[in-house]
């Protein structure tokens, strides 16, 4: 065979294969059997890997962290796909750098192995409760810590966690079994680990704090009394773009000389802001470009409300209008208009600079991060799970403006434009396929709010808590009507026209 065809033919992923990889992808340069598990990590999506795993690779590259490793885990039957595909090529992740002027990949190996998936998390409970583990980190996603109506509470009453509190030593869930793990530590005489939260919640460290001890409470309060005494829940504030992976991912990583089974792509930016609270050590994330602070909670508000919740308006009204990706939303000068107008006059003013950044660069960076044609972010897996994504970025905002008097004319216009795209068809007349874990729910409400706007702001789980005949209400009724009675084109305009002061 011709030696220059042998180049073309893509290198399956595996550790011993490294060395046969392109020149032009980067791959670890240290040894595998030098490194020892410190952490697990349940929910082990794209975003980890592109991520929290990337900041652990680095400090490996640079000789350190040997001993901070990464075990996955994951407690859902869908993860026994990602286990399988991961466990065949080693663990190792190939990341796709995906930017308009160029690509590139590097594959990471921070993680070793993946627990299996089964029935009481047994496995996940005997690796957490070895004391070489220190950290147990999470990303189960906005709507995975049953709450109270987004209040940071447990909601003692979810059939899932009364199993765990009634099944305590085979829970169904992660914060069930953080806490049987916990309990064998305890026995062990071993100290906690941290618990250390990498989902999009405003204070997320309290909220998993208030997980894992309030679970605790309802079986064994002394139990629950010592991880709340000598644990450790850090706050922090976690970002990237990361799209889901597709077949063309996978195509344009074979062509880039790696066949991976299951490649990640991410924008080229991160950022990782955590609250300096850890009972038994970390790694030296300082020295990666993580930021220790005490004050995450401006960087959490900077970003949830400002980029988060700057999804939800694209996402919401790019499906009702078939616009099918985040950056697509961007070049649509309607879209946009809208965006920038809802930002400027009613975000922005309620968002606290950090010491790095004003509320308007930070918007700046995030126009720019958004229209990155080379990231094909749907406006679908954006606007995935409105039910938990709506309170936790777009209803701080709406809160705030509301106790100082001031607008919330486009935050009623964004809210009204989640209720129509609910309804489960675009303005086109295509289906939008069911996209929240309450879409039955939502749905039926969303088509009922068509003559009676007021029966969506009664869903006070995920709509708030707002009275018939407010300001908010008043607004958000009208948009809805004219929404379905004129399009949402025409909405668009008549917001811009009317609230823009020409940004």
């Amino acid at each position: 065979m011709d030696p220059a065809a042998n180049a073309k033919i893509p290198v399956r992923l595996r550790l011993d294969s490294l060395a046969d990889l392109p020149a032009n992808v980067r791959h670890p340069a240290y040894q595998r059997s030098d490194l020892t598990p410190g952490i697990v990590h349940i929910g082990l999506g794209n975003f980890h890997r592109a991520h929290q795993a990337w900041y652990i690779h680095q400090l490996m590259q640079q000789g350190q962290a040997h001993d901070w490793a990464i075990i996955g885990a994951g407690i859902r039957n869908y993860d026994a796909e990602m286990r399988e595909r991961l466990l065949a090529q080693d663990c190792l992740t190939t990341l796709i750098e995906l930017d308009p002027t160029r690509t590139s990949a590097e594959v990471i190996g921070p993680m070793v192995d993946y627990l299996p998936i089964e029935a009481g998390n047994v496995a996940l409970i005997r690796k957490m409760a070895d004391p070489a583990v220190r950290i147990v980190s999470l990303t189960v996603t906005e709507g995975g810590y049953y709450l109270i109506s987004n209040t940071g509470a447990l909601n003692p009453d979810h059939e899932d966690i009364r199993y765990d509190a009634a099944n305590p030593n085979l829970p169904r869930t992660a914060f069930g079994s953080i806490v049987a793990a916990l309990k064998q530590r305890r026995a062990n005489g071993l100290k906690p680990f941290t618990a250390l939260s990498c989902d999009n919640l405003q204070g997320n460290g309290t909220i998993l704090r208030n997980c894992v001890v309030g679970l605790a409470r309802m079986s064994d309060p002394d139990l629950a009394n010592w991880i709340d005494q000598n644990g450790a829940f850090p706050n922090s504030m976690v970002d990237c773009i990361v799209p889901a992976t597709t077949d063309e991912l996978v195509s344009q990583c074979r062509i880039l000389g790696v066949d991976d089974r299951a490649p990640v792509s991410h924008e080229n930016f991160r950022q990782w802001v955590i609250e300096d609270e850890f009972c038994a050590g970390r790694p030296p994330l300082e020295q990666v470009g993580v930021t220790l602070t005490q004050n995450v909670h401006s960087y959490e508000s900077m970003k949830l409300r400002i980029l988060n919740g700057g999804h939800q308006l694209l996402a919401n009204v790019g499906e009702i209008l078939n616009v099918p990706t985040i950056s697509s939303c961007m070049q649509d000068p309607d879209i946009l208009a809208f965006f920038r107008t809802v930002q400027i006059e009613e975000i922005l003013p309620h968002v606290e600079a950090v010491p790095e950044t004003t509320a308007k660069e930070y918007l700046e960076l995030v126009e720019r991060r958004f229209a990155n044609t080379a990231i094909h972010d749907t406006t679908r897996r954006v606007a995935f799970d409105g039910s938990a994504r709506h309170p936790g970025f777009l209803l701080p905002s709406l809160r705030d403006a509301l106790a100082l008097g001031s607008s919330v004319i486009g935050l009623a216009l964004a809210e009204a434009f989640w209720c129509r795209m609910c309804a489960g068809v675009r303005e086109d007349g295509s289906e939008i396929a069911p996209n929240d874990p309450l879409w039955e729910n939502l749905c039926e409400t969303a088509l009922a709010a068509r003559t009676d706007p007021g029966l969506w702001l009664e869903q006070s789980l995920y709509s708030g808590d707002f009275d018939r005949g407010t300001q908010f209400s008043n607004a958000f009724a009208s948009w809805l009507t004219k929404i379905w009675q004129r399009g949402s084109r025409a909405v668009l305009a008549e917001y811009v026209a009317t609230n823009s002061l020409s940004h």
